[in-house]
């Protein structure tokens, strides 16, 4: 390397050392950045505010509410973050003229405006509204449910009428008759063509045609015989199925039927409440929101005629009052010990018919306070009541089930969903355990039965009322004109 070489390589070394040096004292000599927090401190209410705290209250114009104030309204104060304690506060804007004399200043009361409770008005339809979107939903899901086991139905019904056909055919191919004429046919075609042929060879071709039909009249006959044993193996269960399907199908129809009555009756109740509030008026209650509870009996008695307090003879019978019965038996038998026996079977008969159809039409009585029917009304209960009847799970009228036959939680599930109501929406089901005793504390409400449904105790209204259990009491019928006076007697 050369003396001119490293003379410029000094240089270069040099020259560089010094303005690095310079940016140096460049970049310490620039003032360090200050994180700073603005906080806005307003002399007006604490529901208004600007929308940052750096901008001050007087530069927001209240439309209609906040009028063009000119002077300041409040102060900013910047206080650096993490500054030293000894350094006092800066203060800018228009809180550093200590002399200025804020105009007063019109604000809003706190909350005002769009989009606060108090600016918003109430519905007093908001509960029938909300009643009917839910009973629309419920009925539009119950809808589908229908639809849905009715085409199950459908399809259970094809899949037997298929089976149904192969079970026939292959019968008709097993059947001995006619493989013996098939057969004797194979056989006198055989005949034919050894009469026809002019040379043995013919009768060889003829008798290998013969043999080849008995062989496919065997083979299909042996696989008819399969068929028919592969076919009376599922026949059973597929009368089952389609028993079952249709089961389903009509007791989906009645929930969707209940659910979308439910629906009309909450489009009336909301339209009921908004006729009201159009006229002014106050209005009704919304449906389903109280929990009405009558007593077993107590209702439907001013119903029947001729009574003062209600408390008919009738009415005392289906209580059971002993005391009732005899003093009935004992006019209607006189001082025969015959007669009044056969008069109180005939009585006692009449009010297990009439105890009987209440429980058929699930005109019963729910405890309030039971974990599963407390939070349904009455009309809801009797509702679900009926939907378990109609899949086979009967009220005994004693507390239980009728012939033993106790619903899982999936049978009260499907029950509640047909009665129109959301199974989703019960907090606590009962166990299995707790299943047999659903009926526990329930009650036949015979009274209010008979009142709604036969309350003048005309013949033609309890035979309407009794249906075919009315046959029996033809002795009672022929004598109703002495017996109907007597049970609607008041004490």
């Amino acid at each position: 390397m050369s003396s001119s070489e490293l003379v410029f390589l000094a240089g270069g070394l040099a020259l560089g050392t010094l303005a690095g040096g310079a940016l140096i004292e460049v970049i310490r000599a620039r003032p360090a950045a200050r994180r700073e927090v603005r906080v806005t401190i307003s002399a007006g209410p604490s529901g208004l505010r600007a929308a940052t705290l750096g901008v001050p209250l007087h530069a927001f114009e209240m439309a209609g509410g906040l009028a063009d104030v000119p002077g300041p309204t409040a102060r900013q104060i910047e206080r650096p973050f993490g500054h030293p304690t000894g350094e006092p506060p800066v203060e800018t804007g228009a809180s550093a003229q200590p002399d200025a004399d804020p105009a007063p200043t019109r604000l809003p009361a706190f909350g005002y405006g769009p989009g606060t409770a108090q600016g918003e008005p109430t519905d007093p339809c908001a509960a029938q509204r909300t009643a009917a979107d839910e009973a629309n939903a419920h009925a539009a899901r119950m809808a589908t449910v229908s639809a849905a086991a009715v085409e199950r139905l459908r399809d259970a019904r094809r899949a037997y009428d298929e089976h149904a056909g192969r079970r026939d055919r292959a019968a008709e191919s097993a059947d001995p008759r006619a493989v013996r004429a098939a057969k004797d046919e194979a056989q006198a075609h055989f005949r034919r063509s050894r009469s026809a042929a002019q040379d043995r060879a013919a009768v060889e071709t003829a008798a290998a045609a013969w043999l080849r039909e008995i062989n496919r009249i065997n083979g299909r006959t042996r696989e008819s015989g399969l068929v028919l044993l592969r076919e009376a193996g599922v026949e059973v269960e597929l009368l089952r199925a389609v028993d079952r399907a249709s089961l389903d199908a009509d007791v989906a129809r009645i929930g969707s039927e209940h659910a979308a009555e439910a629906s009309r009756d909450a489009l009336t109740s909301l339209a009921g409440c908004e006729e009201a509030e159009r006229l002014g008026s106050a209005p009704p209650e919304p449906a389903g929101t109280t929990v009405a509870h009558e007593e077993p009996g107590a209702g439907g008695a001013a119903d029947l005629p001729a009574t003062a307090s209600g408390d008919v003879a009738i009415l005392r019978l289906l209580r059971g009052d002993r005391a009732t019965m005899r003093t009935i038996v004992e006019r209607l038998g006189g001082s025969d010990p015959d007669e009044q026996r056969r008069w109180q079977l005939l009585v006692s008969d009449l009010i297990d018919a009439v105890v009987a159809r209440a429980i058929d039409a699930s005109a019963l009585s729910f405890p309030p306070d039971h974990v599963f029917w407390g939070p349904y009304t009455q009309a809801q209960c009797r509702e679900i009541a009926a939907a378990m009847a109609a899949l086979g799970y009967r009220f005994d009228g004693l507390g239980g089930f009728a012939d033993g036959r106790v619903p899982s939680q999936r049978d009260l599930s499907l029950a509640v969903g047909y009665a129109g109501l959301d199974p989703m929406r019960i907090r606590r089901w009962p166990a299995e355990a707790e299943m047999p005793a659903l009926f526990r504390d329930v009650r036949v409400d015979a009274g209010r039965h008979l009142a709604d449904t036969a309350g003048g105790l005309t013949m033609g209204e309890m035979v309407d009322l009794l249906g075919r259990r009315a046959e029996p009491l033809a002795e009672l019928w022929n004598a109703w004109g002495r017996v109907r006076p007597l049970l609607l007697d008041v004490p």
